[in-house]
């Protein structure tokens, strides 16, 4: 089934041209079929970007699936043009009243601030509360995983020596979790970040469970009992080039930063990305919407 997006949406263009099937509202109306609603709050600055990478990882399920894109309104956005969020984007006093099966909660390139210093912590704390009623599931990545630990269990971040900016190996720890269902023992993800999350703070909450770990960039994938919250503290929805356009624009700025850690692979003496986690990417958010969304969600949004 297709993943339902916003009429003239960018990312329209870049997904059928890479034979994902897309379908636009217009079309969606027509046919007898609740799809399942999915709140993307977008706290990225490449934020057409994202919502490429969002729409493909989340079309590759028989399920009909309707996006709609969320900003902040207490920040203004200089990397996104702002017809671009008057047009597809709407502010949280929209959607307030509405019910949503999924909410997914975008990575931020703010993690060297403290969480309150962050111009739009105050809006997403309201998003944040406005998820336990009005949202089935609630997927964070990233930072979005860093702040809502905070917010929802007082787990707080730690800011490195060095940046986790690669792709690491990782090792699911909990087999029988649907959330990892189909996975291999071990898989890969791109990590870009200069702060973490104490396992042991995570382990003390009884309600946390960490699913999957790396020995070099720490814990990945943490849920709650229910599968009422999901975290996931890199970006396996990454496309092939994004860490090499993240490295060269810090290169650009003068930034001391090395080149993506396992990311590069030489072969026949030309060195090529090594785009390994793209099926691992792809069930996670397949098993995320069969398993915690559509398969538990009430038919009636009203009823969650």
């Amino acid at each position: 089934m297709p993943i339902v997006i916003p009429d003239q949406l960018p990312a329209t263009k870049i997904l059928n041209a890479e034979n994902i099937f897309t379908m636009d509202l217009s079309r969606a109306r027509s046919q007898n079929i609740r799809p399942l609603e999915i709140l993307v709050v977008n706290l990225m600055p490449t934020k057409i970007k994202t919502e490429t990478q969002l729409a493909k990882v989340l079309s590759n399920t028989p399920l009909q699936v309707k996006l709609t894109l969320l900003k902040m309104t207490s920040h203004e956005s200089v990397n996104t043009d702002a017809k671009h969020l008057e047009i597809f984007y709407k502010s949280f006093a929209d959607i307030k009243n509405q019910n949503y099966d999924g909410m997914i909660i975008t990575g931020a390139p703010v993690e060297m601030l403290d969480f309150e210093q962050v111009d739009y912590y105050d809006e997403l704390v309201e998003i944040m509360n406005f998820s336990k009623k009005h949202v089935y599931s609630t997927l964070h990545i990233c930072w979005g995983a860093q702040v809502a630990l905070y917010h929802h269990y007082h787990i707080n971040k730690y800011i490195r020596n060095t940046k986790l900016f690669g792709i690491y190996r990782h090792k699911v720890l909990d087999k029988t979790c649907p959330l990892v269902f189909g996975f291999d023992d071990y898989f890969s993800a791109p990590v870009s970040r200069l702060s973490e999350t104490s396992k042991e703070e995570i382990k003390k909450c009884d309600n946390l469970h960490i699913l999957a770990e790396s020995k070099e960039a720490g814990v990945f994938l943490i849920a709650t009992d229910d599968g009422r919250q999901i975290f996931v503290t890199g970006h396996i929805e990454y496309d092939k080039f994004t860490l090499q356009d993240e490295y060269l624009r810090d290169l650009k700025k003068g930034l001391n930063i090395q080149e993506p850690y396992h990311y590069y692979k030489t072969i026949d003496g030309k060195k090529e990305i090594d785009y390994c986690w793209k099926a691992h990417g792809y069930l996670l958010f397949s098993n995320w919407l069969n398993y915690y969304v559509y398969q538990t969600t009430p038919y009636n949004l009203d009823n969650i």
